[in-house]
């Protein structure tokens, strides 16, 4: 059973990377997606951000490929990946998705991230860059744009304003991000990733200049960063 896993954890990595080839790909929703459209906003974070999906993707396979062909049978190895097969499995239509339903697709991506964090709270502490810091980078993404797209929803079905939404939805990241540092404080990626989602966040709201959106962002940057520096401070003290 547990090679089976190993296998199917594998194979979904590659769906899930393959996915958006068999579409024209995803940088975020389209204004007129949304009954109130949705033009610049404040919660939406700069374009280049997505990029980071490339590596996560290569990360994933990687890592999996690397779990399958060398810890198959490993007990820290395999308690993460059922929960990570399940976010991965969503997260290969998420696109198809995506382009159609609004509302389908922010169900679809907080499923990805609600097991893509379990997965990561189960990821044993070996093989670090091979197992934990995939997830951790995948898990930190999921963090930023499964909140992101609250804050789109909000806004969007005129719910909030786009500026409030842009609030809720960074409160939202910055909770969850801060309550998995303090659970997995061995992950180096999962504040990574979000605070490469609070940059862009930042760069969105440069022109025109939005000061709290980009003081709230700001914050959470100077903090998750203050954080993980401490747990690696912590980690090698431990060490030495």
């Amino acid at each position: 059973m547990s090679r089976v896993l190993a296998g199917l954890a594998f194979l979904a990595a590659i769906a899930f990377a393959v996915s958006p080839l068999l579409s024209s790909g995803f940088n975020g929703f389209a204004a007129d997606q949304f009954p109130v459209p949705q033009d610049d906003p404040p919660v939406q974070p700069a374009g280049y951000a997505f990029a980071i999906w490339g590596p996560i993707y290569l990360w994933l396979i990687a890592g999996t490929g690397f779990g399958l062909l060398k810890r198959a049978d490993a007990p820290d190895w395999q308690a993460a990946r059922p929960a990570l097969i399940v976010s991965l499995g969503v997260g290969s239509f998420w696109i198809a998705v995506a382009q159609v339903s609004v509302i389908g697709a922010t169900v679809m991506i907080w499923v990805m991230l609600a097991a893509a964090l379990v997965a990561l709270l189960r990821a044993g502490r070996g093989d670090r860059w091979l197992q934990r810091e995939p997830l951790g980078a995948y898990a930190g993404w999921l963090t930023a744009a499964s909140s992101v797209s609250v804050g789109l929803v909000l806004a969007g079905y005129g719910l909030t304003s786009q500026t409030v939404a842009a609030y809720v939805a960074l409160v939202l990241a910055l909770a969850i991000a801060a309550a998995m540092q303090r659970a997995r404080p061995d992950s180096i990626a999962y504040p990574g990733a979000v605070i490469w989602a609070l940059v862009a966040v930042i760069v969105s709201n440069l022109a025109p200049v939005n000061p709290w959106v980009i003081g709230l962002a700001g914050f959470g940057i100077a903090y998750l960063g203050i954080m993980a520096a401490r747990n690696l401070v912590g980690a090698q003290r431990q060490s030495a």
